[in-house]
């Protein structure tokens, strides 16, 4: 069975919207674009270098599948993100594409959450998502995600898409990977561990 790994840059108040450029999502009248490029170095880059290595497949939304589409291909032949990108298969989560034309895509149709379960049975490997803030929500709200790659900037946004909205469903997580870049920026993989567990703090209780 595949794996499904959500892989987001987040501010440190959980905004996930338009991270690396200002006209990248400007729903709600968003104005923070692209508050994540500043702290990019090397070192970070060589991360998700490594990341997007390990996938078997992507897994996008439709906005993010246009601005993918419209800036990797443009990639040095060299350029090992832009390569990967370019070639590794891609599902297209949309509801208002007829066609998707970037290479070794293929466009999801029905519902979203019954095709990605049924594309999580094929075979092993790990599907990666990246951006694709709405699609997120959908895989969230119907537990299809198995590990949470979060990258948190020391940048505080105030307002704009969060990564968990209303439809999150609870659930326990378990800290499998945690590093820190030189900028700042902390990075921490989570897998899903069950269910939500409960208890009580307090003198009263003995926990203490």
């Amino acid at each position: 069975m595949r794996k499904l790994m959500v892989t987001t840059f987040v501010s440190l108040d959980g905004v996930m919207q338009g991270p690396g450029g200002s006209d990248e999502d400007r729903d709600g009248g968003f104005e923070h674009g692209g508050w994540s490029v500043p702290h990019f170095g090397p070192d970070l880059i060589q991360r998700m270098t490594d990341l997007v290595q390990c996938a078997d497949a992507l897994l996008v939304g439709r906005k993010t599948y246009d601005i993918f589409a419209a800036t990797w291909p443009l990639a040095e032949a060299d350029d090992p993100i832009g390569s990967k990108m370019n070639s590794v298969r891609k599902y297209v989560a949309s509801q208002t594409l007829d066609t998707v034309s970037w290479q070794n895509s293929t466009l999801l149709t029905g519902d979203v959450a019954e095709a990605v379960a049924r594309l999580k049975q094929e075979g092993d490997g790990e599907i990666q998502v990246h951006g694709s803030g709405d699609l997120i929500q959908t895989l969230i709200a119907h537990d299809l995600v198995d590990e949470f790659h979060v990258l948190v900037f020391p940048v505080l946004v105030g307002s704009g898409k969060r990564l968990f909205g209303r439809g999150t469903v609870p659930a326990g997580l378990k800290l499998v990977d945690t590093a820190r870049s030189e900028s700042g920026v902390v990075i921490s993989t989570y897998a899903r561990a069950g269910k939500v567990e409960y208890g009580a703090m307090g003198p009263e209780t003995g926990n203490w």
